[in-house]
């Protein structure tokens, strides 16, 4: 790391606001942990914002609530994987995890935690609105939840 951002990393705070789906939330707490280490040194402009942050506070929550919040601060309609906040939030569906690591064939702790990283790297920076800017945060992402796996 340069001086630009020094090596204090922010905490890091999961609430599980949803019962639908069986999570490993301490696991999922101690990924996340080693995901923004990890994340820290990644930064897509420069500025490593990630370390300006207090904390972080990644909350499990139902598909209709993402859906409710994805509609209020977005205004697009229906449920999505992740959404981040810059202050630091990161609100992630554990239904749309359930489902999306089904069909990936990894289970949705596994799909949560490539979610927070994903987070996690939008608060580092990141943007994947354009096809460019999606590869080169994917290549990131999946580095990174690679290297953090497995969610124990």
């Amino acid at each position: 790391m340069s001086e630009a951002h020094d090596s204090r990393l922010p905490e890091v705070v999961l609430l599980n606001r949803q019962r639908g789906v069986a999570l490993p939330v301490a696991a999922l707490l101690r990924f996340a942990r080693r995901a923004l280490a990890l994340c820290a040194l990644e930064s897509a402009d420069g500025l490593y914002a990630l370390c300006s942050l207090e904390e972080v506070v990644v909350t499990l929550v139902s598909d209709a609530r993402i859906d409710k919040i994805h509609r209020q601060f977005m205004d697009i309609p229906g449920a999505t994987d992740v959404i981040t906040f810059e202050h630091g939030e990161i609100v992630l569906s554990a239904d749309t995890a359930a489902r999306c690591g089904a069909e990936f064939g990894h289970g949705a702790a596994a799909e949560a935690a490539l979610y927070i990283v994903h987070g996690l790297l939008h608060l580092n920076g990141f943007l994947d609105g354009t096809e460019a800017e999606r590869t080169a945060m994917h290549a990131v992402q999946d580095r990174v939840w690679a290297a953090c796996l497995p969610v124990e």
